[in-house]
């Protein structure tokens, strides 16, 4: 009953929006209301899908790890204890969504749309391929620069029971543990219409909650795997800082568009061979190739800020509130406040940290 109340309010609500911001939005409202119904309604108890005889063995294994960690999420990391990650859909696709992200040829601004929930974030989602690439060639004959992205998973923040979904259900029990972790810290605390105070937010959840897990579940293998994971990921966060700084400083500079576009083109071909040497100290590992699936533009590096720039500073507010309690009500006071401020206690709490890590991995506080 609880579900099909939520799901008439947000037929309702999309509804209402669409009426009020013209034809082009009410197909946007449309197709993300009737995406979020079919999403509920193929989901189904994960207790009904390890007793059906026809479920596999793989699957049912990696149902039991996700039933363990939504149980750590709740008793040991004290996230919502609701309904959440509890049913899993088989979606018969790779992503449950594909987000557009867009900004100027020469700025690393992304562009940014709101909504009556959510408020502004600096992505518009779709739940079909296609309809995302009709979104991102007329914003390209706009003159932005675009990038369509699958994306495994996403937050109603708590107005919905958020199903597990085949889109990341075969993930490693590590990196299965984060996903979880971090679609669960959106349900504690959401500054309405600011990306990078959400994001970063839960991305530290998401680090500490999964340090935890490996500490008291992890055996050698698991911890090898994700130290891999944690370090590839790492090396290629560090890459594209690194050419994100040079194309801020080409589009600060004095010079004419035109050299700044010749320069912006030199940057992201830099960006691309040095990927190459990246992968080959890997081993060949090529998860990150759909990543360049697409030319490469400034909204590729637009979203880099929004994930994790703010991380050292939640880090260093953890430390420094003592327990996970504390700190959830720190970042719930946080995001009451006005936006310049949070942003200024961010940037301060995390400054001695990016003066200190050096490349060092984060300890756990």
């Amino acid at each position: 009953m609880k579900k099909n109340i939520r799901i008439a309010l947000l037929a309702g609500a999309a509804a209402l929006a669409a009426m009020t911001g013209g034809c082009a939005q009410m197909g946007y409202y449309l197709q993300a209301a009737q995406g979020q119904y079919a999403l509920l309604a193929q989901a189904r108890p994960i207790d009904d899908w390890l007793a059906d005889p026809a479920t596999g063995d793989t699957l049912k294994t990696k149902l039991s790890q996700v039933r363990a960690i939504r149980r750590f999420a709740a008793e040991e990391l004290g996230l919502p204890n609701n309904g959440s990650y509890k049913n899993y859909a088989d979606l018969q696709r790779p992503y449950v969504v594909w987000n557009v992200v867009a900004a100027p040829r020469l700025s690393l601004e992304p562009t940014q749309w709101c909504f009556p929930i959510a408020g502004c974030v600096n992505y518009r989602g779709y739940y079909h391929k296609e309809d995302a690439q009709a979104f991102a060639r007329q914003l390209r004959n706009e003159g932005l620069d675009v990038q369509v992205a699958g994306v495994p998973a996403y937050s109603t923040l708590g107005w919905f029971d958020d199903p597990v979904l085949s889109t990341f259900i075969k993930y490693p029990e590590g990196e299965l543990a984060r996903l979880v972790f971090h679609e669960l810290a959106h349900q504690v605390a959401y500054a309405k219409g600011d990306s990078q105070f959400n994001e970063s937010f839960a991305v530290a959840v998401e680090e500490v909650g999964v340090e935890r897990w490996m500490a008291k579940f992890g055996d050698d293998k698991m911890r090898r795997a994700y130290t891999e994971y944690e370090g590839r990921k790492q090396d290629f966060l560090d890459l594209l800082l690194k050419h994100r700084e040079e194309l801020k400083a080409n589009y600060a500079s004095d010079a004419s568009d035109e050299e700044k576009l010749r320069r912006k083109a030199e940057i992201f071909q830099a960006l691309q061979d040095d990927y190459q040497i990246l992968k080959r100290k890997w081993g060949g590992y090529a998860g990150y190739d759909r990543w360049f699936a697409e030319p490469l533009s400034n909204a590729h590096l637009a979203a880099v800020a929004t994930y994790h720039d703010f991380v050292p500073g939640f880090r260093a507010l953890l430390q420094q509130e003592g327990s996970l309690p504390a700190f959830y009500a720190a970042v719930k006071r946080m995001a009451r406040e006005d936006k310049s401020e949070r942003d200024q206690q961010l940037a301060l709490l995390g400054e001695p940290a990016h003066l200190a890590q050096d490349g060092m991995t984060r300890r756990n506080p």
